[in-house]
């Protein structure tokens, strides 16, 4: 087992069901620790040696700029705008999720070929 790869991927479903929980019941807390998750993500994906790491790199560094402007927009006030964004930040981590399994299938077959 590679457990960089393990926790990588560990955050990056953590940070898909953290944004879905945030934008179901909105709340400081759950903001915090959804920003917490993708920026921590993000970092795991430094350095990635896979063969989709540019494109899970973008999709992290999306929904994180979707999801620190909704933390400054959240403290402020504007919970609906805050909650905007992090829809949008849901549809980039769903498309991580999507890229990681798509990286898992094609690193099977690159590794049966070795």
């Amino acid at each position: 087992m590679k457990f960089k790869k393990i926790f990588t991927d560990f955050f990056i479903l953590m940070a898909l069901t953290t944004n879905i929980s945030f934008i179901v019941t909105p709340s400081s807390y759950e903001l915090v620790i959804t920003v917490a998750a993708n920026l921590a993500a993000t970092i795991l994906k430094i350095g990635e040696g896979r063969i989709l790491s540019t494109e899970l790199m973008a999709s992290s560094l999306v929904a994180d700029l979707h999801l620190v402007p909704a933390l400054f927009l959240y403290f402020l006030g504007d919970v609906g705008e805050a909650t905007s964004l992090a829809v949008g930040a849901l549809a980039a981590n769903v498309i991580s999720v999507f890229l990681s399994i798509i990286e898992t299938i094609l690193s099977v077959f690159t590794d049966e070929e070795e």
